[in-house]
């Protein structure tokens, strides 16, 4: 059952996205031919005015296919005979449509179990934090020139700056107050630490607020998945910490199983749209990238276009997109055999 349910947020995810650029090729005028979700043979389809509609064997995955996306047509409704900013926008919409899913996730979380606020539980006698004199209750908010608004932040911040003095603004009895703290190495733990206990208590607040921190929700998961990229490209992660479809399927259905157990369906749901959040900014984020074959690759060569006034050969364009699909590919293969390979660790 749990794996079902995955299955079934990665799917409702992918196809908001294709209905990103669906809705804009409609609205610009431009035919679909296809809207489809999963990949590979078609299972069921129904035809509907000019476009079909359908079901994959793969459940991974969909597409939305323009007339003359991919190829020349003299369809003057073909994708590539529009303006170079409906183009633009089309193509964008898809991106932008996963920020849009994760910003609705996060609202609902928020609206019905509050955030997970960066209050201070505890102080942990011989580090920097005791020093300070900070105590439970204090909240922080902010650290040097980052602003903190959930208490995973924190964590994110500590790991990305591994030692660093680190200027602490809080609010005590609502009042700001400022510190710096020199984080001490925990051999036992393996980690910096700056000694004080966060417990992540949910705080609740009202309807404006929480569209308000469903807005930092996304932008936190906006800025993890940037600062993830960084770490794979730099060294600091490596193609083995990826997780492809499999093994998101197999963690949400973890995480899924684990949390109806302890508290019930509802917490199993919210569980889900917190993967739902995760998934879609980590999505939009991932396709804006300018790489050939993704969105972003697209757009840079629409920019490109646009700023030229001209149009890029579409052979030229054309290979280069083939060639990064092929990269793509073989990169989800590697992934793909790095999820099975955990299964059976």
């Amino acid at each position: 059952m749990s794996i079902i349910i995955a299955i079934i947020l990665f799917s409702i995810i992918v196809i908001f996205h294709e209905l990103g650029h669906f809705l804009l090729a409609k609205a610009n005028g431009i035919k679909v031919n296809e809207f489809c979700l999963g990949l590979g043979p078609t299972l069921f389809g129904i035809q509907k005015g000019e476009t079909k509609y359908s079901i994959k064997l793969l459940p991974f995955g969909g597409a939305c296919i323009m007339e003359g996306e991919d190829e020349s047509s003299q369809d003057n409704r073909a994708f590539n005979n529009k303006s170079v900013w409906a183009r633009m926008s089309v193509v964008f919409a898809g991106p932008f449509f996963n920020f849009i899913m994760a910003f609705i996730f996060a609202l609902i979380i928020i609206c019905a179990a509050g955030y997970d606020s960066p209050k201070i539980s505890g102080v942990v006698d011989g580090y920097a934090a005791e020093e300070a004199g900070f105590k439970a209750g204090d909240e922080i908010v902010k650290l040097n020139n980052t602003n903190i608004h959930f208490y995973r932040e924190i964590s994110l911040y500590s790991v990305l700056h591994k030692g660093e003095d680190v200027k602490v603004t809080y609010l005590r009895d609502g009042k700001t107050e400022t510190t710096t703290l020199k984080p001490k190495y925990d051999e036992e733990l393996g980690r910096y630490l700056y000694g004080f206990t966060v417990s992540g208590e949910r705080t609740k607040v009202n309807f404006g607020k929480s569209l308000i921190y469903s807005g930092y929700e996304v932008k936190y998961w906006i800025y993890s998945t940037l600062e993830s990229l960084k770490m794979l490209v730099t060294g600091g992660a490596s193609v083995n910490d990826l997780s492809g479809p499999v093994g998101i399927v197999k963690n949400i259905g973890d995480s899924y199983e684990s949390s109806v157990s302890m508290s019930g369906f509802w917490y199993g749901m919210l569980s889900m749209l917190s993967w739902g959040v995760l998934l879609s900014a980590n999505l939009g984020v991932m396709n804006l990238l300018p790489l050939p074959a993704l969105d972003g690759g697209r757009l840079v060569f629409l920019i490109v276009e646009a700023i030229r006034r001209k149009r890029i050969d579409p052979d030229k364009e054309g290979y280069v997109h083939l060639v990064g699909i092929v990269l793509l590919l073989i990169l989800m293969v590697v992934v793909m055999f790095n999820d099975i390979r955990k299964l059976f660790i």
